[in-house]
Parts: structure tokens; sequence; C-alpha cells
């Protein structure tokens, strides 16, 4: 009988949320994407069987989660225990290596210490990084939902190794040593160690290698040149922080093997007003298919099991393949942004155009609502729950990724099938409103009192109810009287050819569970007044 493995390595959604830039996200996503295409094309020269992820051969957007048949140690399954062992180790070991050090090298090269008065007292700070980043993970079993079952079980046994630092900390997530030459000077006694002694040599070194990173190849080629701006010298970053950003730069991917990833620049999120220009919003959307491991038991229960998988998962990497190649070259319409990975069921990307010509929140919105019809494409038999977060310029890009997680888990947690909509705005509040793809369509429904398309007279009824407490505006603390919400959406909301202006608001109590995601009076006149503001906030 065959012997199946899965298999997977961490820290993978925390070494991708401690991003500052998205070029930060970007190249983080796509270190993630190599170490796992990696481990495929290690199994696969070993005549080892990759069930899924599907199309081992294109690298983008690779899942880290992969499940193999043993169709090579037929006899003896403690020899294929021993294989994955050290597959797994020493694929992930010697590609991160291969990373770190060709970013170390580069800037090693780039900054070089005699010219510049620096000497290199690091090497055992990369050591340590190269060797106690990753955790990885395998489980095995004569099934498939054995070996899933196995996978899960060890990896509730822990063995993370954290590296030991002292001085400052990095500017982005504050947990871990800044990369500077001086890092593992034998010298630096933490006793006697104050930052300020150290402060003019950290600042001088970002100074320089913010002025490489800028400063254009000689002889280059066009995609050789400056591709935006990796760092700003007043940043202070990890050495993992720092790799995220290098491994975009065009010299650093040519000697990884990773040609195939185009030119990154950043966007500019403006997020200051000048002059008759407002600050630049951005949509950001976080998507995920519902129910995919239980999905995934339900078809390795069946007798084609192994084949049912490989179909579902080779179905939703075309998907995402084609979804990233839609989105950032589309070729009827103006580009509306970039999508950061599309590994299958789960995606990520971000609206924007430039701070001179920014994309109407209209027009996000009209994007979104084509999601379910792009999302059918796979044909596969699951749902897809998205958090949409309609960003202000000023909110840092670790919080928008927080609140776009945030919204995609509310969008679950509600019924799934179902989308979050969140305005996020600069002084971190926000409004939001959860509904199912299919009724989404009600923002295109609002008429006011002259039959035009201005929120404002809505928003001012709501407000004035409020005010007059008609709808109580604090409903989980008192009275939960709804029906003159109800009355709103009869007045604004109700399809053009109803002539009693009665069917909406009917229509929204009697489907109140499905549409709201309770049945309580308290959440339906919740659901109905933040439907009116991120209406407003999305559709003037």
């Amino acid at each position: 009988m065959p012997v199946y493995a899965a298999t997977t390595f961490s820290p993978v959604q925390g070494f991708i949320e401690k991003s500052r830039k998205l070029r930060d996200l970007y190249g983080a996503s796509v270190i993630i994407s190599h170490l796992s295409a990696r481990l495929i094309n290690a199994a696969l020269e070993q005549k080892i069987d990759v069930i899924s992820p599907g199309i081992p051969n294109y690298a983008r957007g690779m899942p880290n989660r992969i499940l193999l048949r043993n169709n090579h140690f037929d006899s003896n399954n403690q020899k294929f225990a021993e294989w994955l062992e050290n597959w797994a180790n020493t694929t992930i070991l010697l590609e991160w290596k291969k990373v770190l050090t060709e970013c170390q090298k580069w800037i090693e090269t780039a900054v070089p210490g005699e010219t510049n008065q620096l000497t290199y007292h690091w090497q055992r700070e990369w050591e340590l990084w190269r060797n106690h980043t990753w955790e990885i993970f395998w489980g095995a079993g004569n099934t498939i939902p054995e070996a899933m079952k196995d996978l899960e079980n060890r990896k509730l046994s822990r063995n993370w190794t954290a590296t030991n630092w002292i001085g400052e900390s990095s500017s982005i997530t504050g947990t871990d040593a800044i990369a500077w030459p001086g890092l593992a000077s034998e010298d630096r006694n933490p006793k006697y160690l104050k930052h300020e002694d150290e402060k003019s040599d950290i600042e001088y070194f970002y100074q320089l290698l913010a002025t490489k990173l800028e400063t254009k190849v000689p002889n280059s080629k066009p995609e050789e040149g400056i591709e935006g701006k990796f760092l700003d010298p007043s940043e202070r970053l990890s050495i993992p922080e720092l790799t995220k950003r290098l491994v975009t730069q065009y010299q650093i991917r040519q000697k990884l093997g990773l040609p195939h990833l185009e030119k990154f620049t950043d966007i500019v999120r403006k997020p200051e007003p000048e002059k008759n220009q407002p600050s630049q919003w951005t949509g950001w959307f976080m998507g995920d298919g519902d129910k995919v491991g239980n999905h995934l038991q339900e078809l390795a229960k069946q007798p084609d099991g192994e084949e049912k998988i490989r179909e579902f998962s080779e179905a939703m990497r075309e998907w995402g393949k084609n979804f990233m190649n839609k989105f950032n070259k589309p070729s009827k319409v103006k580009k509306l942004g970039r999508v950061i990975y599309a590994g299958g069921d789960d995606f990520l990307g971000v609206i924007y155009r430039t701070p001179e010509n920014p994309v109407e929140p209209r027009k996000a919105l009209e994007w979104l609502m084509t999601v379910p019809e792009q999302w059918k494409e796979h044909k596969q038999d699951i749902t897809v729950s998205v958090g949409f977060v309609w960003v202000a310029g000023s909110v840092p890009q670790r919080d928008v990724l927080q609140h776009c997680r945030a919204a995609e888990k509310r969008a679950k947690s509600l019924g799934r099938d179902r989308v979050t909509i969140r305005v996020l705005f600069n002084s971190g509040r926000f409004v939001q409103w959860t509904c199912p793809w299919d009724y989404l369509y009600i923002l295109n429904n609002y008429r006011d009192r002259e039959g035009g398309k201005n929120w404002t007279h809505v928003y001012n009824d709501l407000a004035q109810l409020k005010a007059r407490h008609g709808i109580n505006p604090y409903p989980e603390s008192g009275n939960t009287d709804f029906k003159l919400a109800l009355a709103l959406m009869n007045l604004y909301f109700s399809d053009k050819d109803d002539e009693t202006k009665q069917k909406k608001g009917k229509e929204i109590l009697e489907n109140q569970k499905y549409l709201v995601g309770d049945n309580s009076p308290k959440e339906l006149l919740k659901w109905i007044s933040d439907l009116i503001l991120v209406g407003w906030q999305m559709c003037s």
C-alpha cells in the first residue's frame, strides 16, 4: 500500500505579516513560494509523486502545504520516513541559507568596509538566522486523511529557537535586532551598552545602503536600473526584514534563479493632501476559500480521492495564476493595481493608481462586485470570503494588513460566502458592513428622493433619526425597534419596478438570518445602519 506524506513549514503568516512596505510583503511571499518550489523540485528529483500543489513548474504563489505519495520506497516505510526528515529539513535549510548569503554578499559588496571605514562584525548573527528561522513539520500515513492528521498532531509540538540579541530593535516589528556591521562585535557588552554610542554608526550605514539601492547599475539594461525606493535612510531593519526587501533587487533575483519576477515598484500612498489634491485612498482585498480543509478531507475519503485532490489543486492553482495575470495586466481597462499573491484558494491584492490619478471608491466597489463571477472560473465546489478595506493614506501598512485579516475573519464568522467592506480612516476608526455576495447589488439599488444617487439624503435621514432616538444609535444597550430602519430601506433601496415601495424592508426582514447572520433585532438595526454608513463612504 502506498504511504502518503504531508508537510509544511512555519512561521509563514508571521513572516509575511511583519511588513511595512508593499515591497516587504511582496518579498516575503516570493521567499515562501521559492522555498515551497524547491521542496517540490527536490521531491520530484527523487521520483516522489507530488499530489498537491498542482502545476509544480509554476513557482509564483506556490502554497507551503505539500502532499506527497511514496512510489519509491515501496518495501520499507522507515526509509521513507528517514527520507522525509532529510528532504524537508535539508532543502529548506540550504535554500534559505542561499537567500541570506546572496543578500549578505550584495550588501558587503555594495557597501565595502574598507572603502567606507566600516568593519563587519555580523557573521554570527547571519548564521543564527540561517539556522533558526524556519521550523519544518511533516506527517505520514497509509491514507491521505491519516497523513494530514499526523501533520496536525506533529505541529502541536513546537521546537522554535529564537535568536538572542542586544541593543535597539528594528523599527518595523520591535522584536529583532537592527542589522548593521557591528551587530555581533565582541566588545558589545550589554552591561555597559548605550545606544547613543552606536547611533551615528547605524545611521551612517543605512544612509550608505539606501544610496546604493537607489543607484543605477553602470552599463546596465533598463530592467537592472532603479526599481523604486527600496529603503528610507531613517529605517532600521532586522536581518530577515532586510532580506525580504533585498530579494526583489534585480541582481539578487538573478543569483537566486528568480528571473521570472517582473520589475517591482512600490506604490506611493500619498498620506497628506496638497493644494486641491486630497490624500490618496487605496483598496486592499484579502480572500480565502471557505472550508477548504474540510473539502479536501471529503475528497480524500472518496475511492479516487488522490486524483480528486490533484484535480482540485491544479484547478485552484490555475485560477490563481489567471487571476493574478488578469488583474496585473488587464487588456481592455486601465490597470487597477496589483495582486501580491494568489496561491490558489487564498489571495491578497491592492487597488491603486497614482496620486495624480487616484481610483474612485465607486470604481473599486464595481470591481469588487465582479469577484464572485471570477471565483467561479475554477469550477470547484467551494465558496470564497473576502475582507475589503478602503483605507486612507496615513494608515500604516501593518495596520492595513491586520484590518484586512480581521475583515476576512468577520466575513467567515457571519456565515461565509460573503464580503466585509471596511472603510478605515487615518484616526484608526472605521465603519464596516458584511453582506452575502449575491445581495451586494443592493448598493446599486439606492435612489435618493429625486431619483438620483446622492447618498447624503439617506445619510442625513439616518443621522436625524438617531439624534432623535427614532432609531437607537446604540441598539445593543436598549430599544431595538427596527420599523423606521426598514422604512428607510423601503424608501431608498426598493427595486425600480416596485411601485409599492414596501418590498425591500420586508425582504430583508424575511431573510434576516441569511443576510445579517443573526436573528436578533439589534443586529438587524446595526446591519442597516452599517449599510448606509459604508454606502455613503464608497458610493457618494
